[in-house]
């Protein structure tokens, strides 16, 4: 017998997204991560930094970059990152493509302004935020 709990009471919500890497993909996601989108690299506990890879701030989460030995991008799932304003969104829009990064644009969804890029190994990116009215 299965008890329902609610999920309400249980979750506090999401601590990080992990996205796959390939191995020495360290330099590129400081490049891409810190410096073009801006995110507080932070350190990784002792016994998981042996295994490469690296931990950004976002918000309140955190984004893991996990190396993965037969690595294959992310093509369709994807984290969607959340900035505070249309202003914010059009700006890292204009600094990833200064960056050398492509960008896709997308209105399908009313009220919301975001568009999609890959990072360094093609892992599909959502940027969003509220539409201004």
């Amino acid at each position: 017998m299965s008890q329902r709990i609610s999920s309400g009471s249980l979750f506090a919500g999401i601590d990080h997204v992990q996205l796959a890497a390939p191995p020495g993909c360290e330099a590129e996601g400081r490049r891409f991560f810190g410096q073009l989108l801006g995110l507080q690299e932070l350190p990784k506990p002792p016994a998981l930094a042996v295994r490469g890879g690296l931990w950004f701030q976002c918000g309140a989460q955190q984004i893991h970059i996990g190396i993965e030995k037969d690595f294959r991008p992310a093509k369709k799932a994807h984290p969607a990152l959340r900035l505070t304003d249309e202003a914010s969104l059009e700006a890292l829009r204009a600094r990833l493509q200064a960056g050398g990064v492509a960008t896709k644009d997308d209105r399908e969804i009313e009220d919301a302004a975001r568009f999609f890029a890959e990072d360094p190994w093609d892992n599909r990116l959502e940027f969003v935020a509220t539409a201004s009215a």
